[in-house]
């Protein structure tokens, strides 16, 4: 259960870091029943005196001509839904000067899509969060202004909280090693609601078991790699899946990407890409075999051949997230037969 505490340290990292106050309005147009619809923008916003406007369906043209006329400031979205803005021919003629924070977790924001945030909003700052239901909300936060330097970080820990990287015997590796992330502080809660069995090994001395894999480097910003269950091994080669979900999404019209491995009785996986466009885009790219096989260049261009996809699904309908905004890579491979040998 998420403590008091625990939600008054979050809430005040948030207003902190983004420097938030009474004249802040807000777009709240995540789940407010999650924690980061609950504790990043209602509690914060309740603490700043700022106001909050609900967004009751996100629909891209209708969300931008919100922010435009509530001259909305502050935002909290995943990256799937800047990119659904950027491809709105509003979002270049609107006037959104008064968006100067666009905050954003659930997922890595490709530096393409940062780039494009910035041509298109130059007073707009992107700030990464990082953090879960179990630490209750940010455990990293991107230092307001250094987003562009450290485009591939989630920022740095908040101050209340302990990070430590560690491999598969527990032990703690040296900055820039990469390791399942080990997180602890007041605002991690103590274990879940009556399951002791998901508390045991969820928990350790204090720490929550992330199951993200990641890196801190020598001046303490955070990287996120994958998640551990999500890494695709193969022919012993590691897959971050992010990497490669990163590069399909700067492919023209490609709003989001999701990499999962589809199990090989050679290699053990082969790397699969569901992909989700906008539909203007995706009708003029015709054939699908075609985009597809023009995807899988695109990428061959900007990674190592053994990361390339092998084969990829073009979706009509937006890829399932949880109400966090992440990915749920256990339903999607499921939609995809195992690889035959190769």
């Amino acid at each position: 259960m998420l403590s008091q505490l625990g939600i008054v340290h979050s809430s005040l990292h948030y207003e902190h870091h983004m420097r938030l106050g009474p004249d802040e309005r807000s777009a709240l147009a995540v789940p407010a029943s999650h924690v980061t619809g609950l504790v990043a923008m209602i509690t914060t916003l309740w603490r700043t005196g700022g106001t909050l406007v609900l967004v009751p369906q996100f629909k891209a043209t209708e969300f931008i001509a919100l922010a435009a006329r509530e001259r909305i400031t502050h935002t909290m979205l995943v990256p799937a839904m800047y990119a659904l803005c950027l491809m709105q021919p509003e979002f270049g003629t609107a006037d959104l000067s008064a968006w100067r924070i666009g905050s954003y977790g659930g997922a890595a924001m490709p530096r393409s899509m940062i780039e494009a945030l910035a041509e298109r909003l130059p007073r707009m700052t992107p700030m990464n969060a990082y953090g879960s239901t179990e630490t209750t909300s940010p455990a990293t936060l991107m230092p307001i202004g250094e987003q562009a330097a450290h485009l591939e970080s989630v920022g740095r820990p908040v101050a209340c909280a302990h990070i430590v990287v560690v491999d598969d015997d527990g032990r703690e590796v040296p900055p820039g090693e990469t390791g399942e992330l080990l997180i602890g502080g007041p605002m991690v809660v103590r274990g879940y609601w009556d399951n002791p069995d998901a508390s045991a090994a969820g928990f350790i001395a204090g720490y929550w078991r992330s199951g993200d894999l990641g890196s801190i480097d020598a001046e303490g910003y955070v990287r996120i790699h994958d998640r551990k269950k999500d890494m695709i091994n193969r022919g012993s080669y590691k897959i971050w899946s992010i990497e490669v979900e990163n590069t399909l999404v700067g492919f023209p019209g490609v709003i989001e990407a999701a990499a999962v491995g589809v199990p090989c009785p050679v290699l053990g996986e082969r790397v699969h890409a569901f992909v989700h466009m906008d539909p203007a885009a995706r009708a003029a790219a015709g054939d699908a075999d075609a985009l597809a096989e023009a995807m899988r260049r695109f990428c061959a261009e900007r990674l190592a051949d053994y990361k390339v996809p092998e084969t990829v699904g073009l979706n009509e309908t937006p890829l399932p997230r949880n109400a966090n905004g992440k990915l749920l890579k256990r339903e999607m491979r499921g939609w995809v037969p195992a690889a035959a040998p190769r």
